[in-house]
């Protein structure tokens, strides 16, 4: 069970919520987490997304997540789905902190944050999930995702 809520502005809460309950359904079906995700422009902070632990760092179990309320469907889908992975990686122990530092899978990577194994992790998983979530959740590939998302009013 998963405690789930969301806040800001100029996006879709059926899609954020759709997006959240697949993939905690999928992905981490037996934790108890609490994830807030919160909607707000990150422009000036030239990014789509983060995650971000509000909890303890030992068996973390709550996260915000904050994603740039300017982005199209494909892009805040991919975005979601790329921060719950880095959810998913903080639970299964694979992303963790010590000493103010964060490690992917015991090793400290001193690179450039796009280039930290958690990150190109999440960067290759995210289509591959992406593609899951729309048939599973839709029944629709990604070439017909294009007609299909307005008939859902997105």
């Amino acid at each position: 069970m998963y405690y789930f809520s969301h806040s800001g502005y100029g996006y879709s809460k059926k899609l954020c919520k759709d997006i959240t309950s697949w993939f905690v359904g999928n992905y981490l079906p037996r934790h108890k987490l609490d994830i807030d995700v919160i909607h707000r422009g990150l422009k000036r902070e030239c990014v789509f997304g983060w995650c971000n632990l509000t909890g303890d760092s030992y068996r973390p179990r709550d996260f915000q997540i904050e994603i740039d309320t300017h982005l199209d469907i494909k892009t805040y889908t991919l975005t979601l789905i790329h921060e719950l992975i880095h959810v998913r990686q903080w639970v299964m122990g694979t992303l963790k902190m010590k000493s103010g530092r964060t490690f992917f899978n015991d090793n400290y990577d001193g690179s450039e944050y796009h280039n930290q194994g958690h990150e190109i992790e999440a960067h290759q998983q995210e289509n591959i999930l992406y593609e899951k979530f729309l048939l599973d959740r839709y029944g629709v590939t990604v070439e017909e995702v294009s007609f299909f998302y307005p008939k859902l009013g997105f």
